[in-house]
């Protein structure tokens, strides 16, 4: 594999254990977490298509949709009001996150989850009853800080809670009920639209409060991961918690290696001058490369505002609608493929052929695009082209569904040592919420300017983040997260920032651990 290494069966371990239904169970529920996040990213973009919402409190955005029936259909949507009370979560959501990083370390994964959902609960309860312009964006505040503790604490519970062999089809149930929210949300707004009456948005923003009660109640009932009691304090929990994950009393080997990393995470008492050291720069650069070639896929474009642009793209609303549906039942039926080829395939496998086709479908949409619409943004659109910008967002959808979307997730929760792993999961969350932030805020008006080539744009970009993964990422699957360096160190260009006695040590202490865990 060009530009990767693959160290498992020579450099990792099978631990002792199965796939009990305990953990199954555990992780299916803290996977919820992802349900608040895409509810969010759904709803937002069905609700600023609704014409009363925009009457109450966007007039002008309403009457400049009206003035564009048969006139330049890429600036309609054009407000920055608008796209702040889009985008305003997601900054919250940024500065949440790294204080996430503490509470998480300090309290447990669980307790940052409860956190979390109990204050995106509170912001949903204000968005449903809102008033006018602040009370909307103080609401999407709160839901930013509680997606901000929830996308740092649950990828990395998932992770530690994972038998290393089936880390990867855990991990991306987050990612799946990501998908399941956004899909539920364009359901729930395709119904609320029909409301008579004209408070249909109050129900879609309202009904936040399911998913958020979910995470909230089933974090409260969740065990902490045997990873955050060793690292607390709490050895024999820890001892009786991997022994009831992993099903088996053979866990002598796996425990000496979660007391080993928690000793040397203990000797870390700076996290943000540890995470800087050149030994990290790896996992470093990952935590940040990723997220921000996630956010620069495209993908947001068609998440926050997918029933707005089809309707730019020449839909009738109701249609513009049921084309969001279509997309939202593509992400979730796309993600499964992920869920059951990642830990066969590898990460970086998934990374390029999603890359490929995303790319291929961007150019297709942007060609349509042009010849249609041109640059003045005005014309007629047929249903049968229609149909076929359709199919081909949908192709992209696919292909970020089972590629950058999981694994936007999925790999940084994997990759850094437990001494910094909630620092480091801190940053790709954040990393995410700027990145999603800036998309947001920009994307109406990047249409407005920039027209179908905002498409090659974006196709510009999954072209070099394509290159970097086949370049810089080396296969993680399989490899225990706690012997992760070893995958670092034999990569031909990470290897030469880590210290040659750094991967000895921790080879040494795998060997040591294993012969105390024979004589136990």
């Amino acid at each position: 594999m060009a530009g990767g290494a693959m160290v498992n069966p020579a450099g990792g371990k099978d631990y002792p254990g199965k796939l009990t239904p305990f953990v199954f169970f555990t992780c299916v529920i803290a996977a919820t977490g992802g349900l608040i996040f895409g509810y969010d990213i759904g709803i937002s973009g069905g609700v600023t298509s609704m014409d009363p919402f925009l009457k109450k409190f966007f007039p002008e955005v309403y009457r400049k949709k009206q003035m564009a029936q048969g006139g330049n259909q890429y600036c309609k949507f054009d407000n920055q009001l608008l796209q702040t009370f889009t985008s305003s979560l997601y900054l919250a959501a940024l500065v949440s996150s790294l204080f996430a990083a503490t509470i998480t370390r300090a309290f447990g994964r669980k307790w940052s989850m409860f956190g979390g959902g109990l204050t995106f609960l509170i912001g949903a309860a204000l968005n449903g009853a809102a008033e006018n312009v602040i009370m909307l964006i103080v609401g999407r505040i709160l839901l930013g800080i509680g997606i901000g503790f929830a996308n740092q604490s649950v990828p990395l519970y998932l992770s530690e809670m994972a038998p290393a062999r089936l880390r990867g089809m855990l991990n991306i149930g987050f990612q799946l009920m990501i998908t399941i929210g956004i899909l539920v949300a364009e359901l729930i707004n395709y119904g609320t639209a029909k409301i008579k009456g004209g408070y249909g948005w109050r129900v879609s923003l309202a009904l936040a409060a399911v998913p958020a009660s979910i995470i909230t109640l089933g974090s409260f009932f969740l065990p902490d991961t045997p990873n955050s009691l060793v690292e607390r304090g709490h050895s024999e929990e820890a001892r009786r918690m991997l022994r009831r994950i992993r099903g088996t009393d053979d866990i002598g080997e796996e425990y000496a290696d979660l007391v080993a990393a928690s000793e040397e995470a203990r000797t870390v008492t700076h996290p943000w001058r540890s995470i800087l050291q050149r030994r990290h720069r790896a996992q470093l650069t990952m935590a940040i490369a990723i997220p921000f070639f996630q956010q620069l896929t495209g993908i947001n474009v068609i998440n926050f505002y997918a029933p707005v642009l089809f309707e730019t793209l020449g839909f009738r609303s109701d249609a513009s609608l049921m084309s969001a549906i279509i997309t939202g039942l593509v992400l979730v039926f796309a993600t499964f493929v992920s869920v059951f080829t990642v830990d066969r395939l590898g990460r970086r496998k998934l990374f390029l052929q999603g890359g490929t086709q995303m790319i291929i479908c961007q150019v297709v949409v942007g060609t349509l695009l042009a010849a249609k619409f041109g640059t003045s943004g005005v014309a007629e659109i047929s249903k049968g082209y229609a149909a076929a910008v359709a199919v081909f967002i949908c192709a992209f959808v696919a292909g970020f569904a089972w590629s950058w979307g999981p694994l936007g997730w999925l790999v940084p929760s994997e990759i850094f040592p437990l001494e910094i792993r909630p620092l480091g999961q801190s940053i790709n969350t954040s990393v995410q919420m700027l990145f999603t932030f800036v998309i947001a805020q920009a994307f109406l008006t990047m249409l407005c300017h920039l027209k179908f080539g905002l498409f090659y744009f974006f196709a510009g970009w999954v072209v070099i983040m394509t290159v970097f993964v086949a370049l810089f990422l080396p296969e993680t699957k399989n490899v225990p997260i706690e012997e992760m360096v070893l995958v670092w160190q034999s990569h031909w260009f990470w290897g030469k920032f880590i210290a040659d006695d750094e991967a000895h040590r921790v080879q040494m202490a795998a060997a040591n651990n294993g012969a105390k865990a024979a004589d136990a």
